[in-house]
């Protein structure tokens, strides 16, 4: 009784019909992209990458303003300690009013740094955005089924990069983008429960 199982198994694949059995799933035509050189090379990263290279390099000219502006005020008050000319409540006041000041500075500088963040998320959103119908159009003339970034590859035949046909398309559908991203959207108050 042990072979029973096994025989009723071996009677069902015998019995089931040799096109189910052998069933197949046509091969996957595959292209590889180079996401990277899309965004390097095109047109419109080339122009937002200078734009945004001016913008963090205005950032960088502000933030050595305000460290030498910060630097002369922290001499200044260490100077006057020095002297014994500034003392007591007139020392802690340029002290507190040093704090605010270098706060200050340092919040201008850490939203210029979000900024420039976002003017980048911008940028690759754009690029991103126009890319991918192009790379969706050039899979259906190639008759590809799947769409591999080159960065999730290990190994790959040139012939399936179709990075060069992307940029072509992008540089003639989008030239320049954007480097001023929306504001970013405000989170609604919290409804206070009832």
């Amino acid at each position: 009784m042990r072979y029973l199982p096994v025989a009723v198994a071996a009677g069902l694949l015998l019995a089931t019909p040799a096109g189910v059995a052998a069933q197949q799933l046509s091969p996957a035509v595959i292209i590889i992209v180079d996401l990277d050189r899309v965004v390097n090379e095109s047109a419109a990263g080339k122009a937002a990458a200078a734009e945004l290279q001016a913008k963090a390099a205005a950032l960088n000219a502000r933030r050595n303003t305000l460290a030498q502006q910060l630097q002369t005020e922290a001499d200044a008050i260490q100077q006057g300690q020095q002297n014994k000319t500034l003392a007591g409540p007139a020392f802690e006041a340029r002290v507190k009013a040093f704090q605010e000041k270098e706060n200050a500075a340092n919040a201008e500088l850490q939203r210029g740094q979000e900024d420039l963040a976002r003017a980048q998320q911008y940028v690759l959103q754009q690029i991103n955005n126009a890319a991918q119908p192009i790379i969706t159009q050039i899979m259906r003339e190639k008759g590809a089924s799947i769409a591999l970034a080159e960065r999730a590859t290990i190994q790959h035949s040139g012939s399936l990069n179709v990075t060069n046909d992307v940029l072509a398309r992008l540089n003639a559908a989008l030239p320049k983008v954007s480097t001023t991203p929306p504001p970013p959207q405000q989170q609604p108050a919290a409804q206070p429960r009832k």
